[in-house]
């Protein structure tokens, strides 16, 4: 298109068109979120993905405290107890219990998973730390995990999956304290225990004893 200039026509300049501001609100925030996280701290997307198949909660990557990368895949065939656990809290006795679950059930294909948390900033400052306590003190000999975050903007996404269940209650989301229970089945389905409820109760033997998939004796 021109114009006309005093009597002489001239090219209009041409203007790029701006593009229409991107409004994050029409997008999926919390895949976004999950997605850095992912860039952030090299843990996988769980959710629906367009791009890739959804990830299911035993192909979660994990890191034991030893640094080995791991998934609850490894115990594909197990029930398995998942523990945010923390050194320097008032309910660190149940280790003790745990380790009675532990020592009980495990030729029947069940396992106590722990993972040292400092959300409540009652764990030690390494893994290091946490496996002799564990072991000096307890007597631990179930896997123990990486440290990780249970809740809030660096919430492991195991525990993005796991927070989903409901408790004994009704009432899911949030981890509130150290020692809270989830308990899984070899299907994937999930039972929650809030912290207060000792590893030995009669529901949770009840619960683990109905996951198990090996005869008793």
């Amino acid at each position: 298109m021109t114009i006309v200039r005093d009597g002489v026509e001239v090219a209009r300049p041409f203007r790029v068109p701006r593009p229409p501001r991107y409004d994050c609100s029409i997008h999926n925030f919390g895949l976004w979120r999950s997605l850095v996280a992912h860039l952030a701290g090299g843990q996988g997307v769980v959710g629906s993905n367009p791009a890739s198949p959804t990830m299911t909660i035993r192909e979660i990557p994990l890191t034991t405290i030893e640094g080995d990368k791991t998934s609850l895949a490894e115990y594909s065939d197990q029930a398995v107890l998942i523990v945010n656990v923390a050194s320097r809290c008032g309910l660190s006795p149940q280790y003790e219990k745990l380790e009675d679950l532990q020592r009980t059930y495990r030729d029947r294909g069940f396992s106590v998973l722990g993972f040292p948390s400092n959300q409540f900033l009652q764990e030690l400052s390494s893994e290091t730390a946490i496996k002799e306590y564990c072991s000096m003190t307890w007597g631990v000999t179930f896997p123990m995990f990486e440290r990780l975050k249970v809740n809030g903007r660096s919430q492991h996404p195991l525990y993005a999956e796991l927070t989903k269940t409901a408790d004994g209650e009704g009432k899911a989301g949030r981890v509130i304290w150290n020692f809270e229970k989830f308990l899984v089945s070899p299907v994937d389905e999930i039972r929650r225990f809030r912290p207060t409820t000792e590893p030995d109760a009669p529901e949770v033997i009840s619960a683990i004893e109905s996951f198990l998939p090996g005869p008793s004796g």
